[in-house]
């Protein structure tokens, strides 16, 4: 599979969402997708920690990415998206910048298993999740 992460950013810079937030296609390879976001004061809670769906954001676009690699790669198998998720939050973050990296770990035809890691600028592990997707297939 030819990985063009040019193309892959284009295509992903419609998702107004994720661009909102500030999150950043680091690296992408067959094996795994790395993306970052800057901690901003949008990103946090009442209490100054990093809100929960700000950290959710951040893994389940990587999974979004990870997930759609065959498809915008050229294999032309239809669009996954996210069936089901779970994230554990493991600690709060000191850091500045939050990186999220995927790795899948089960890919059949129309389901897929990948999980997300999130750790901060410190290496601190932050949050983990799994998420699984469904393929629809193209007609």
């Amino acid at each position: 599979m030819k990985i063009q992460l040019d193309y892959i950013k284009k295509f992903f810079s419609n998702d107004n969402f994720a661009k909102n937030a500030g999150i950043i296609i680091e690296s992408v390879t067959e094996d795994f997708v790395e993306c970052s976001m800057e901690i901003k004061d949008i990103h946090r809670n009442s209490v100054g920690g990093v809100h929960g769906g700000a950290i959710f954001t951040l893994a389940d676009f990587t999974f979004a990415v990870h997930a759609n690699l065959d498809n915008l790669c050229g294999l032309d198998v239809g669009n996954t998206i996210g069936q089901s998720c779970n994230i554990s939050y493991l600690k709060s973050t000191r850091g500045n910048c939050l990186i999220a990296r995927s790795t899948c770990l089960n890919k059949g035809r129309n389901m897929s298993v990948y999980q997300v890691n999130i750790r901060d600028d410190l290496n601190k592990q932050i949050a983990t999740m799994i998420g699984n997707g469904f393929t629809i297939a193209k007609k």
